[in-house]
């Protein structure tokens, strides 16, 4: 018997954030405790997912598009900063660029009509994601379009996904299929209206991590 559909988009995103919070603690403060790296493990996925979502249910798509390119940029400086302790370094870039490359291959792919376009727009998006050295990289977009191609098809999208997870990401990432249940229990239902928290709450947690960090 399979449980009834009960988690809205705010629930989600509530599961995503704790579990990302956990992650960057585990991974800046405490590295010794892998098991906080496991739970982490479930964010992306789910912020995959639900951009994908996002995008579906968005009255204007380029404002959607223009809101994860501003957050990209506003939460660079706290990423890198944590991550190498420069305001600026090239070396990687925050989650915000791969779900705006995730949502701008979904909007570029709807565009064509042939498929070579279609296969042309995936191909550019994902040697973005590597070109511009975004978090989890040309998987991390590649992830996306999987839950945005495999939308109405549950156990494609289910094997796809959590293929990337196991095999092309492998051991700790491979933890991440805990979150296709998850994503199971969707109901498409949106939830209490707060999106702004979920973006702002980024860097602001990056920063105060950074500030303990070189507190400690």
């Amino acid at each position: 018997m399979s449980m009834k559909p009960c988690l809205n988009s705010f629930t989600l995103k509530i599961i995503a954030l704790t579990a990302m919070i956990i992650d960057h603690i585990g991974a800046f403060l405490f590295p010794q405790y892998l098991i906080l790296r496991i739970i982490g493990r479930l964010a992306f996925p789910i912020y995959a997912f639900l951009v994908v979502e996002g995008f579906f249910h968005t009255s204007d798509v380029k404002r959607y598009m223009m809101r994860l390119a501003a957050f990209a940029v506003i939460s660079e400086a706290p990423f890198d900063l944590v991550i190498t302790g420069k305001i600026l370094e090239a070396g990687s870039q925050n989650i915000f660029f791969t779900l705006f490359i995730g949502v701008a291959l979904m909007y570029l792919y709807g565009q064509q009509y042939s498929a070579a376009g279609k296969m042309g727009c995936v191909i550019l998006a994902v040697l973005a994601g590597d070109l511009f050295r975004t978090d989890y990289g040309s998987w991390g977009v590649l992830m996306i379009f999987c839950f945005y191609i495999f939308r109405e098809r549950k156990w494609a999208k289910n094997l796809t996904v959590a293929g990337i997870n196991v095999i092309a990401f492998g051991y700790i990432q491979a933890y991440a299929v805990i979150a296709l249940p998850f994503i199971a229990l969707y109901n498409g239902k949106r939830g209490p209206g707060v999106k702004y928290f979920f973006y702002a709450v980024y860097p602001v947690h990056l920063l105060l991590i950074f500030f303990v960090k070189i507190m400690i």
